[in-house]
């Protein structure tokens, strides 16, 4: 069973970010490339390797698939994904709201 309080990581949470509407991996690996100002670059590994993780953790699925090419697979977020997303989202405002009550003692 998933721990819900249990931390994405960078690229789930981007991946996640990136697939609210049907996109291909290198789609992906642009956007998050793009929204991070290329802070984050997601290499092929990475990005297939956590594509795996998010459908077997039923987040995201298979939107279309060309057949005979691997590159043409899109993908998109499920109910349970943006679930998972909205959770991820509370925990970050949450560090930021106690992060800047201490900044404010200080």
């Amino acid at each position: 069973m998933e721990n819900k309080n249990q931390p994405l990581t960078e690229a789930l949470f981007y991946i996640l970010l990136a697939v609210r509407r049907p996109v291909h991996g290198y789609g992906i690996i642009l956007e998050v490339e793009e929204m991070t100002g290329g802070r984050v670059t997601l290499g092929p590994g990475t990005l297939y390797g956590a594509i795996n993780t998010l459908l077997e953790r039923g987040w995201i699925v298979l939107y279309s698939a060309e057949l005979g090419s691997r590159k043409k697979k899109e993908y998109v977020i499920t109910p349970a994904g943006r679930s998972a997303f909205d959770a991820e989202m509370a925990r970050l405002r949450e560090l930021v709201r106690n992060g800047e009550k201490m900044e404010d003692e200080t």
